[in-house]
């Protein structure tokens, strides 16, 4: 019985740990001739000035003929592609919680993690939800809102990994679920610059 409950876990953490391996598409080849050359180079360039520009360009380039050239378009895909990546993780994660052969310790863990990431999911949603209202006359008020709200998103995927530092955990668990979350935060990170460029040059434009 006991042999059956940890097999039914470490399927659930093949699961997990194949679906980790899909996030980060690097499929970017043929876009440039959908959407054009002049999108994915504005992609690229954006991009150079994240914390990880890899990431950044992969995860937002077959998205190059919605973007086009437009800074907003870019700052509000890479909130998008972020909340979906946080709601799948944290998705999977609770069903891996609920499997059977996991120890008492590594239960707790997850369910903490999957907390973290349900608030971190919300401060993006109301992100996305400021992204779309914003105006001239309150854009220096609302886009401090959402720069408050993805930092406070970043803060809560790096909280979410605290529970997967104690050596009770299973070393592959551990890997797996850090992985996943730090690809998230990742993300994260590269939607804030993105924001915060848009943030600078659109402050300029409202000032001359």
């Amino acid at each position: 019985m006991e042999g059956s409950s940890s097999n039914h876990f470490l399927a659930a953490l093949l699961i997990l740990l194949a679906f980790t391996s899909y996030t980060n598409p690097s499929s970017a080849a043929g876009v440039g001739a959908v959407a054009g050359k002049s999108s994915t180079e504005f992609i690229k360039t954006s991009c150079s000035s994240t914390t990880y520009p890899k990431l950044c360009y992969t995860s937002l380039s077959t998205h190059a003929s919605a973007i086009q050239t437009s800074p907003k378009l870019l700052a509000h895909t890479a909130l998008s592609v972020t909340l979906d990546t946080a709601q799948s993780t944290s998705a999977m994660m609770l069903r891996l919680s609920q499997s059977h052969g996991m120890k008492p310790r590594e239960v707790a863990a997850m369910r903490d993690c999957v907390e973290e990431l349900s608030d971190s999911v919300e401060q993006l949603r109301k992100s996305i939800g400021e992204m779309n209202e914003l105006k001239g006359s309150n854009f220096g008020f609302m886009v401090t809102d959402i720069q408050t709200w993805v930092s406070a998103a970043l803060t809560d995927e790096d909280t979410c990994t605290d529970g997967f530092t104690s050596q009770a955990v299973n070393g592959t668990l551990k890997a797996v679920v850090r992985g996943r979350i730090m690809n998230i935060a990742h993300l994260t990170s590269n939607a804030l610059a993105l924001i915060n460029s848009y943030a600078s040059s659109t402050r300029l434009v409202w000032e001359i």
